[in-house]
């Protein structure tokens, strides 16, 4: 790459839900970028299917799945990473959603959703931040959402969840951020993932999202590479407790006709 302040080089990543997505875009990024990566998620073809797109970029990658609402695959994660030396990079990508009413929201599904994008970020960055703060270095960088910063009609579970996404950044940053650990948070845009397409594919919602992106268009997996290497970087050392919106004008726009 052209600016050394961007190259990762040396690095290892660890990419939770990093298989498909924007994890999986994400996870592909850095490796371009220099870094070795593991991908990993709940199925393990797709674990497969990513570390050989890591590995055909020149990087180290492993195999190996794990779910974030089971702390003890997380620790068989942070246990074989070790093979391949510390953790440098972790990015949180791991999420799901469910549009429902919210006086129709069961108290299973509240829970599920927050279990998976709240707890479950919380647990990899407190099992992966240890060792960061024991060396005094560390990138962490947390997926929050555009409902992390605004109302979204009949996601109440999600929102919170990405609220409180947003909130735990900042704390971490706050409490680790004289140790060397930065700890930022992507909001992206409206991104056509397998998660959310079919809320957007020829809805009303789809078209109400388009009418407020002032670019007029929903963004790219890979239109997020580019912030997630530098908040990977040297060039963002001085960048913690930061959300850093991709959003095509999303957060700016007001009226737009």
């Amino acid at each position: 790459m052209g600016f050394p302040g961007l190259e990762l080089n040396g690095r290892l990543a660890v990419v939770i839900g990093g298989t498909s997505g924007i994890g999986r875009a994400i996870a592909c990024g850095l490796a371009e970028a220099g870094a070795d990566v593991v991908a990993t998620g709940r199925r393990g073809e797709l674990v497969d299917a990513v570390a050989g797109e890591v590995e055909a970029r020149g990087r180290r990658a492993l195999r190996i799945t794990s779910d974030v609402t089971d702390a003890a695959s997380l620790e068989r994660l942070r246990a074989a990473c070790e093979r391949l030396g510390p953790v440098d990079i972790l990015v949180n990508s791991a999420g799901i959603t469910e549009r429902t009413a919210t006086l129709d929201l069961s108290d299973a599904a509240w829970q599920r959703i927050l279990e998976t994008n709240l707890t479950g970020t919380l647990r990899t960055c407190r099992l992966f931040g240890r060792g960061m703060l024991e060396r005094g270095y560390g990138r962490i960088i947390n997926i929050a959402s555009l409902t992390s910063l605004l109302g979204f009609h009949e996601v109440a579970a999600y929102a919170a969840s990405k609220a409180g996404v947003a909130s735990l950044t900042r704390s971490l940053a706050v409490e680790w951020g004289d140790r060397g650990v930065c700890v930022n948070a992507l909001v992206p845009g409206v991104f056509r993932t397998p998660l959310n397409e079919g809320l957007l594919d020829g809805t009303e919602r789809g078209r109400e999202l388009l009418l407020r992106t002032p670019q007029r268009r929903f963004g790219r997996p890979e239109e997020l590479i580019g912030a997630a290497i530098f908040l990977a970087s040297e060039s963002a050392s001085f960048v913690t407790g930061h959300l850093l919106a991709v959003d095509g004008g999303f957060l700016a726009s007001g009226v737009n006709q």
